[in-house]
Parts: C-alpha cells; sequence; structure tokens
C-alpha cells in the first residue's frame, strides 16, 4: 500500500497548469507559440500550379504566353495573331518553322476557334483569369529583341574576341537600330566575310576588318572633330567626292564612316544637316551600298529628318529613301520603321521635288503586301486620287493605285473613295503613253470587284471611255480595255463561250513607268 501511493506521487506533477477559461488543459510538455503563423495563399499557389502543368500548344512559339487570338499559318503551327504580324513585318522566322521552311508563309492567317475555346475552357475550370490579346508595339519590341538575340550569337560565332568589345560600345543602341538590323538577318544580298556586315560597329573595331584608305581616314578625323567649322568642311567634301564618282561612292561608305555619320543627319547646324544627307543620297546610289547604309541604322534618322528637319535636308531625305527602297531587300525594313506617314505626308505637303521622290519611294515601298495595307489604313488612297484628280503628278500617283488595287483591302478602300468614276473620268485627259496605260490597269486590278464594279462602271459610262482607249496605247492596255468592256457585257456576242482568268492576267501585268 505505501508502495503504490509512492508511485501516484512521483506521477502527480508538483505544478497544475493553469486553465484558460473555455479552452482545453494544457500538458507540462505543450509549446505555445504567440506567433501567428501566415496562412498560405491557396489561390497563388493553384494558379502557379496550373501554370506550370499548362500545355504547350496552349502557348504562342514566339510570346511564350498563353494565346488569346491564335492562328493557324499555311505551314499548320499557331500562333498569337500579334506574333505573327510582328514576324511578317520584320521579316522574322520563328524559331517553330526555322527547320520546316526557309522563307515562311504568312499570307494566310486562319482564327484557331477551337483552340480559343478549349484556352478558355482550361482558364475557367482553374479560376484563371483569362489571357488578353498581345498589343502589336509588344509584339514588336518582342520579335525585334528576339532577332536581336539572335544577332549576338551569330556574331559571337563568327568573331568571339571582336565582339565582345564591339557590344560594350554598342549597348546604347536605340531599339530603332536594333530592328533594321534584325529586319536583314534573312536577307541573303551581303555574304558575311570577317564580321557580319550588319553590325553597327565602332570605329575602332571596324579598323580591324576594313582596310585603310587615307581619304577614309582624313574624313573620319574631321567628322568627329569638336570643332564644328572642321565637321562642316568633312561633310561637304564627302558630298562632293560622291556627287560623280562611283568608284568614291562604293570605297567611302564605310561601316566607320556610316557610324560617324548618322548623328550628323540630324544635327542643328543646317549646313551640317543638308550636307550629310546629301552625301547619303549620293552614298545610295551605288547598288552595293543600299542594304549596307539601311543595316548601318540610319535610316530612323532620316525619317526624323523628314518629319521635322529643314526643307532642303527633308527633300534629299526623301531622295534618299527612294534610292534606298530600290533594293527589294530594303521595302519591308523601311516600312517597318516608320517611314510610310512622313512620305505621305511630304507628298501631300511637299515642294515639286520632294513630292516626286515621295510619290516614287512609295511606289517601290508598296510593291510590299505589308506596306500595302499599312498605306491603305493611314489614308493614303483619298490623296492619292486627289492627285489624279487635280492632274498634279497623276501619272506616280496611278503607280500606287494599281499597288494598293492588286490587294482586297486597297480595292474596296479605292471603290469606297470613288476610285472608278475618278479614273474612268481622267482616262480621256490621260496623256498618250504610260499615264494612259496606268490609268487603265489601273481600272483592271479593280476589276476583280465583282458585281460591285461592274454597277460602278456601267453608272460612270465607263465602256466608251474604255472603247476609245483600245484605238491607242500599248497592246496590253487595248487587251485590258477589251477584257473590261466584255467583262461589263457591253460586247456579249464576242465573249460568248470565253472563260477569263482574271487573276492570272492581273498577275502577269506590270504597271508600265
Amino acid at each position: 500500500m505505501e508502495f503504490q501511493e509512492a508511485v501516484m506521487k512521483l506521477n502527480t506533477p508538483t505544478h497544475k497548469p493553469k486553465e484558460r477559461s473555455g479552452g482545453p488543459k494544457l500538458s507540462r510538455w505543450t509549446i505555445i507559440s504567440f506567433r501567428k503563423s501566415p496562412k498560405p495563399d491557396k489561390p497563388k499557389a493553384d494558379r502557379r500550379r496550373h501554370r506550370e502543368a499548362m500545355p504547350d500548344e496552349f502557348l504562342c512559339p514566339v510570346s511564350g504566353s498563353l494565346m488569346a487570338d491564335p492562328v493557324i499559318v499555311p505551314s499548320g503551327h499557331s500562333f498569337e495573331r500579334a506574333s505573327v504580324e510582328a514576324c511578317k513585318s520584320l521579316g522574322f522566322v520563328p524559331p517553330a518553322l526555322a527547320g520546316d521552311v526557309a522563307a515562311p508563309d504568312f499570307s494566310t492567317l486562319i482564327p484557331n476557334h477551337a483552340l480559343k475555346s478549349t484556352i478558355l475552357s482550361f482558364c475557367r475550370n482553374r479560376s484563371l483569369p483569362p489571357p488578353k490579346p498581345l498589343d502589336l508595339a509588344s509584339a514588336n519590341k518582342l520579335v525585334a529583341d528576339l532577332m536581336s538575340s539572335q544577332i549576338h550569337k551569330t556574331q559571337k560565332k563568327l568573331a568571339p574576341d571582336t565582339i565582345e568589345e564591339r557590344q560594350d560600345s554598342d549597348r546604347t543602341r536605340s531599339i530603332d537600330s536594333v530592328a533594321t538590323t534584325a529586319a536583314f538577318e534573312s536577307t541573303p544580298q551581303l555574304q558575311l566575310a570577317a564580321r557580319p556586315s550588319f553590325c553597327c560597329s565602332s570605329s575602332c573595331s571596324s579598323s580591324e576588318f576594313e582596310p585603310s584608305n587615307p581619304e577614309e581616314e582624313e574624313l573620319l578625323a574631321k567628322l568627329k572633330s569638336p570643332l564644328v567649322f572642321d565637321v562642316e568642311e568633312a561633310v561637304i567634301a564627302l558630298r562632293d567626292e560622291t556627287r560623280t564618282s562611283e568608284e568614291s561612292r562604293v570605297s567611302l561608305c564605310t561601316a566607320r564612316l556610316l557610324s560617324a555619320l548618322r548623328p550628323l543627319v540630324v544635327s542643328k547646324y543646317c549646313a551640317i544637316q543638308v550636307n550629310s544627307v546629301a552625301s547619303l543620297v549620293n552614298l545610295s546610289l551605288a547598288a552595293v551600298n543600299k542594304v549596307k547604309i539601311v543595316r548601318s541604322g540610319i535610316v530612323p534618322n532620316l525619317v526624323d529628318v523628314l518629319k521635322g528637319g529643314l526643307p532642303e535636308a527633308a527633300e534629299h531625305a526623301a531622295g534618299a529613301l527612294f534610292s534606298l527602297a530600290l533594293d527589294d531587300g530594303n521595302k519591308t525594313a523601311i516600312g517597318a520603321l516608320g517611314a510610310l506617314p512622313p512620305l505621305l505626308h511630304a507628298l501631300r505637303s511637299g515642294n515639286e521635288r520632294a513630292q516626286g521622290d515621295s510619290a516614287s519611294a512609295l511606289y517601290h515601298l508598296s510593291l510590299v503586301q505589308s506596306n500595302r495595307v499599312k498605306l491603305v489604313r493611314l489614308g493614303s488612297v483619298p490623296v492619292l486620287l486627289g492627285m489624279v484628280r487635280t492632274g498634279r503628278l497623276a501619272g506616280r500617283a496611278l503607280l500606287v493605285l494599281v499597288n494598293l488595287g492588286s490587294c482586297a483591302e486597297g480595292r474596296a478602300a479605292m471603290m469606297d473613295a470613288g476610285a472608278v468614276e475618278c479614273l474612268v473620268r481622267f482616262l480621256p485627259r490621260a496623256a498618250a503613253g504610260s499615264t494612259r496605260d496606268n490609268c487603265v490597269t489601273a481600272l483592271y486590278v479593280l476589276s476583280p470587284g465583282g458585281m460591285r464594279f461592274k454597277g460602278l462602271a456601267r453608272a460612270a459610262g465607263a465602256a466608251e471611255a474604255l472603247e476609245k482607249a483600245e484605238e491607242g496605247g500599248s497592246w496590253r492596255a487595248r487587251e485590258m480595255a477589251r477584257r473590261m468592256v466584255e467583262m461589263m457585257g457591253e460586247r456579249r456576242e464576242e465573249t460568248e463561250g470565253e472563260d477569263v482568268d482574271w487573276e492570272k492576267l492581273l498577275e502577269a501585268e506590270t504597271p508600265s513607268r
């Protein structure tokens, strides 16, 4: 009995734990923490887990984000619509297509409604917010960055020692210059030798690859001089030297000289700005220099001069863009770098020479589908039709209208603006030769408009004007006029049983000039 009482005393605690009112008794081994432990954010954790488990086919191969407006390209791949538009305007081949095709086809974009519905259902079932469409400006910047990274990878493979030096000196380069460089990554006009020729390099690294030219060295020394007089003397000498000498144009169009000339194009000193832009016009006259000049990143500066530079410099800037646009490899990049709006403005309000060069530049730039669509959306059709009505530069305006009418959006905009009536009225007073032929061609590119074109043409009395056009002009213009008259049903007895392939004939014809 005494033994049992001793055991009970050992098992009994000497201090009783205090009881909290309304709470359970605590054993002496319980550790109480007065710090509040944070509750896990379950929705955030769930969203993070769902993103990690998101299927790859829901993500755009270019942006890497969830697609809000997926479209299918002819190759069968799906992309975010804005990503495709950016790739098309900058000439970028997405990595998903790099191994399949040499030149991806982005001409047709088919909305992928099934994928879009699946993505929305996926987000709804997992309490995720639906994806927002990517805006075009962000897509352009994203694609430009991707292309820039590809360029740096290529540069490191070609010349790893010198490229690192150039990267340190070029870190402040603007995004416009990067986009210009990137747009020509896939263009094979210039072959890469010891270093990529499209790189905007510093003068010290360029000298390691370019042969020394005493005349160039003298010009460079003055162009970089802190004295305004020396700089002015150098740009005047460069303009005079390249005015007539083809050899000087080629030998002096180096990466170092273009790099030194680039900031002078927007100089606040009148003589320096005017002569710098004029020198660029002279350098661009050599065919081998055209792509090199665009790749040097100088086009954005020319665009700035065209927007708000000195009148004489703006006139030369329009001429330089016209000259650079003659090369097929430059057309897309010039349009992507913002040259179309100021060229259209110069066409409308510039002096006679600037208007002529702007019209010629717009004609060559509108040979590219992406630039046609941009020009239509900028409201170029009413401006061009106004030039035709007044007869001011009507021949060049007709050339641009022919290009715009070759796309569905441009054709619709032209008929909405009264192009059929305008062209029919202009045809009888058009000068014989290329102007009259181009007027007939402009009507002809509208003829695939179907019943709408027929109604507008009949209301404007096109048959009579076209029959008169058949009496003169080139064989091609006469054939176009004859076919349009037959299509309108004015000579049914001659067209019975004839099957005209309008699309084939349109593709085979090019406007005369």
